[in-house]
């Protein structure tokens, strides 16, 4: 007999959860094995509990304060072995979902396409398959600048110095501590701009506080 997907479901309202695990109840090969209304009960059931899927909202109060669970998410995307993550959420920046899948998502369900798409984003997700449902792709593909799935992942370089800057460090301080000249730095800060389509200071600023970076 083929092993249940083991699952657990994050997020913050009771009407979410009861309407999720009514839907993943009704799969014979999916078996919920815990829920979790804030990150504070997500990280419990991750320590107590094996699972092979979280499906999770991201705007749920908890450990990294206020209501952005996406710190959280990716520090357990960090771990080896970890769980695929299933984001479920009403947001609709482009910019912002493609964070999600850099920092390893595996699938982002839009809040209004749940009952037809959550089932096929788990399966996805442990075929390790990136998976957007028609809401979420809709919203990528009508973005300025067009996003392309996994297309425009920054380099390790690149991401560290993009960390760095959004911490307030300036160019020549990153230059300094990663011991890298000036020039180098704003070039690795230039092309994570290009490639997450962030076009000035206020749009980085803001797309790494919507990730979780600030």
């Amino acid at each position: 007999m083929t092993r249940k997907i083991r699952v657990i479901v994050a997020d913050d309202h009771d009407c979410v959860r009861v309407g999720v695990r009514r839907l993943l109840s009704a799969a014979s090969h999916i078996e919920i094995v815990g829920e979790a209304a804030d990150t504070y009960g997500l990280a419990e059931l991750l320590d107590s509990c094996v699972c092979d899927v979280v499906v999770s909202d991201i705007s749920m109060p908890g450990i990294d304060g206020g209501s952005n669970a996406v710190s959280f998410l990716r520090r357990v995307l960090r771990g080896r072995p970890h769980p695929c993550i299933v984001v479920l959420t009403m947001i609709c920046h482009a910019h912002m979902l493609s964070g999600l899948l850099h920092i390893g998502v595996g699938a982002i369900v839009d809040k209004r396409d749940v009952a037809t798409a959550l089932i096929d984003a788990i399966e996805a997700g442990m075929a390790g398959r990136v998976y957007l449902s028609e809401q979420a792709r809709t919203a990528m593909e009508a973005a300025d600048t067009p996003v392309q799935l996994r297309a425009g992942i920054l380099s390790a370089r690149e991401w560290e110095v993009f960390q760095l800057y959004v911490q307030g460090l300036a160019v020549h301080e990153i230059a300094v501590r990663l011991q890298r000249s000036g020039k180098t730095i704003s070039t690795q800060k230039r092309s994570a701009m290009r490639k997450l389509g962030l076009e000035t200071e206020s749009d980085l600023i803001d797309y790494a506080r919507q990730i979780g970076l600030t």
